[in-house]
């Protein structure tokens, strides 16, 4: 099979008409192909007298090898497969904390191993957890335990399900066949920024359970990690609590994947003495847009266009302060959402539906803090250094959860807004009026103000007066790493696989997922799987 790459095609091609497209491109006889297939598909924004397609598409076809020397562009597709080793079932069965991206996938690797794990959730099943964020939205009060960071699906439950990623990694194209297979839409394994939307992603997490419950896994909801035991520098027991108490889990292998929200746990983790360093990350706002603006501005005289969803956009700015702000989590036709988890702490963050169709779009707009800002050695700095900004934006929004929001035109000249223009907020379940000022550090401020009218040269109206900018954004990834070896084992506790976003390895759905599954092939070698003949 050979790919062809960078064929530009009009908004208005008929995709099902691939095959005439290359006979074209080949120059050979339609008799001469016996398959086509999309491979990849992105929109070229880049004249906005010309927006149009991308493709890629793979070709079976006779006389490959001439086609390959003779045709421009084509390249031989690499043949992919990911096998799973088999174990034999074992008294202790792996655990692994968390059911995240990183947690599900590791769940789903060893459960088609026969290893058998068991998760721990200390959220609720996806159907209550939404329950759970309604009622939180509506006015009532925080659970502490399932909300929008806790439970079935992780924080990436509630949020545009975007599968882009940095990283390069065979495992990739498997994370995308499961989420197919397990309900999401096909497009995934074609668009060059591929989302599932928070509303497709429900049903994806749920049925991704129930296979690794079938292959006999155990998935227990409501169970919170609450320690754990070691013996000799190994560990030797998993300890949780539930509306039962508490329990012991004899086990010898953890993968611990309890995202950057589970502050308790790292907490654990320093007073048992296991190993943690600082980590760099990021904090700001969001800034909201009428989804129209941005869609205007990025695709000119083709906005609207049916062959085009709601416009992205990605951007940064290195600043004469030093600091750099960028776009983070950019959600085209989404909503700000509270992401508060802790009481008396506040924290906001981005979610769309698949459709990506609301009135806003939105972003996170991130300043970097490097570990000379915590203003201490302390492993858990940077988390103490996150808490006491979340406490603040509380305070700021009124104490009650409401998040404080400001124009941006008003933010820019040191002013706190009085009403709203074109641009209405999102975030539920209510927002107050209040500047970044008082929550945030003054360098993130300046940088906001420095920053945004660059963004505006770069997206017209990006610098709106109107645009609307709600805190705080602060959980874009973890201020914490808890260090590992080669091996992927913790490097003071042997057993314990830290993974994902919360051990500071991982920043997004995707390189989540495959660190899950790279956590869950050490755990299998461990046990000492062997491949089937």
């Amino acid at each position: 099979m050979i790919r062809i790459n960078n064929i530009s095609v009009p908004l208005d091609f008929d995709f099902t008409k691939l095959r005439e497209l290359c006979v074209r491109q080949l120059r050979i006889p339609d008799s001469a192909i016996k398959s086509v297939k999309l491979s990849k598909r992105s929109v070229d924004a880049r004249k906005k007298s010309d927006v149009h397609f991308i493709i890629s598409v793979d070709v079976a076809a006779k006389g490959e090898q001439k086609l390959l020397r003779t045709v421009k562009g084509a390249v031989p597709v690499e043949k992919f497969s990911y096998t799973i080793p088999r174990v034999e079932p074992a008294e202790m069965r792996p655990v692994i904390v968390g059911f995240g991206p990183a947690g599900m996938f590791a769940a789903l690797v060893l459960a088609m191993a026969g290893a058998r794990p068991v998760v721990l959730e200390r959220g609720l099943d996806v159907d209550s957890r939404v329950e759970a964020v309604e009622r939180f939205q509506s006015g009532g009060k925080l659970d502490t335990e399932c909300n929008v960071q806790f439970g079935e699906g992780g924080a990436g439950t509630f949020s545009d399900g975007k599968l882009t990623t940095g990283i390069k990694d065979k495992r990739i194209r498997w994370v995308f066949e499961k989420l197919v297979e397990f309900g999401a839409p096909d497009e995934i394994l074609y668009l060059a920024k591929p989302h599932i939307g928070t509303d497709r992603l429900r049903d994806t997490v749920k049925n991704l359970r129930r296979r690794v419950i079938e292959l006999g896994g155990e998935v227990r909801f409501g169970a919170k990690f609450s320690g754990f035991e070691c013996s000799g520098g190994s560990l030797s027991s998993v300890e949780y609590s539930d509306c039962g108490g508490t329990h012991s889990i004899p086990a010898d292998n953890l993968i611990l994947a309890s995202g950057h929200s589970a502050r308790d746990v790292f907490e654990l983790l320093y007073n048992k003495k296991v190993t943690l360093t600082q980590k760099n990350f990021a904090v700001g706002v969001r800034i909201e847009h009428r989804r129209e603006d941005i869609d205007k501005a990025m695709y000119g005289r083709f906005a609207g266009h049916p062959a085009l969803k709601a416009a992205d956009y990605k951007l940064v700015v290195h600043l004469p302060n030093g600091r750099t702000l960028y776009t983070f989590c950019m959600c085209p036709g989404g909503h700000v959402v509270a992401a508060s988890s802790e009481d008396g702490r506040l924290a906001v963050n981005g979610m769309s539906c698949f459709a990506r169709d609301a009135e806003n779009s939105n972003s996170a707009l991130l300043v970097n803090i490097d570990t000379s800002d915590y203003g201490s050695d302390h492993p858990l700095a940077g988390m103490y250094f996150q808490r006491s900004l979340e406490e603040k934006a509380f305070r700021a929004g009124g104490g009650d959860y409401c998040a404080p929001s400001v124009c941006y035109g008003d933010f820019a000249e040191g002013r706190v807004s009085d009403g709203f223009g074109r641009v209405s907020p999102s975030y539920r379940p209510a927002v107050r009026f209040a500047s970044p000022d008082d929550y945030l550090p003054d360098f993130v401020c300046q940088s906001l103000r420095l920053g945004i009218p660059e963004m505006g040269k770069k997206i017209p109206g990006f610098d709106d007066r109107d645009a609307v900018l709600t805190g705080i954004e602060s959980r874009s990834s973890s201020p914490v790493r808890i260090n590992r070896n080669e091996d992927l084992q913790s490097v003071s506790l042997e057993g314990l696989f830290p993974c994902g976003e919360g051990a500071g390895y991982a920043g997004g759905i995707v390189s989540a997922a495959v660190d899950g599954m790279r956590c869950a092939e050490a755990v299998i070698k461990r046990i000492g799987g062997k491949y089937e003949d």
